[in-house]
């Protein structure tokens, strides 16, 4: 809008273009590239096939994919479930208090993720709460940390919505139960379907947490990735990341499609 001349928005437009291309498609079309080779030792890969993304879909690392998918979607639930209700309830609440609330559920942003998992891992290798060695110490470090995402998707579209739509429902004799089904969630199906899509999406991708807590029969693609990384098997690790880039684009793909669906509704 502040650029008057025709060559000011090419210049413009080509420096944006640029930087894209620089950030964001040459890393993952270097991935790709990465998937597909059986040698690099030039400026171009050589020996392309699908050997390695054959290996990607073997029983082991189908068997962490599946994992992932588990993992991401009951994290992302309870993130979800918990987000919500913490939103609305700090809605109702004082204003200090919705400061503090919001403070406590960002705060696993302002953290390493590798803290974050090892204080889980101090905090939960004991009796009562004994959950050290099982699976669901990696989903509630998932939760965790995508759980300051929902939230904030939440309490943004609340702070949008028209108070007008609650306050004629109440006019009308509806109870506060029946204003949240009937008002307040189905407005805020949008708003949901991003913040499950985001959790979702963070969650497949997570690693500095999940390296700390995961035990052995629930580990993770991200981990398996860099496993492999670790071992020098770079094209290996390359297919690995390709397939977790093709199955969480897929699910995002699906929770959009649930989310219009829901809009439209």
């Amino acid at each position: 809008m502040l650029l008057w001349t025709r060559r000011a928005r090419y210049l413009t437009l080509t420096f944006f273009a640029a930087v894209v291309a620089i950030v964001f498609v040459a890393p993952i079309a270097t991935v790709i590239a990465a998937a597909l080779a059986g040698a690099w030792n030039g400026p171009l890969p050589s020996d392309l096939g699908t050997k390695n993304l054959s290996a990607a879909l073997s029983d082991d690392n189908l068997a962490s994919m599946i994992v992932s998918l588990q993992t991401a979607i009951i994290a992302g639930g309870l993130a979800l479930i918990l987000g919500t209700w913490a939103a609305l309830a700090a809605r109702e609440a004082p204003a200090w208090l919705r400061k503090v609330t919001d403070a406590v559920f960002h705060l696993p942003v302002a953290l390493p993720s590798v803290a974050i998992g090892l204080g889980l891992l101090i905090a939960f290798n004991e009796r009562p709460l004994l959950l050290g060695g099982t699976k669901w110490i990696v989903i509630l470090a998932h939760a965790v940390l995508v759980l300051a995402f929902a939230f904030s998707s939440v309490s943004a579209a609340l702070d949008r919505l028209d108070p007008a739509y609650r306050q004629a429902a109440e006019s009308l004799g509806a109870g506060p139960v029946r204003v949240l089904l009937r008002i307040t969630l189905p407005l805020l199906v949008p708003a949901l379907g991003a913040a499950a899509g985001l959790s979702v999406a963070l969650s497949m991708g997570e690693l500095g947490a999940t390296i700390m807590v995961y035990p052995a029969t629930w580990k993770t693609l991200p981990v398996a990735i860099f496993g492999l990384t670790d071992r020098g098997q770079v094209f290996q690790a390359a297919a690995n990341t390709t397939l977790l880039l093709l199955v969480t684009l897929v699910a995002l793909l699906v929770l959009g499609r649930i989310r219009g669906r829901g809009a439209a509704r």
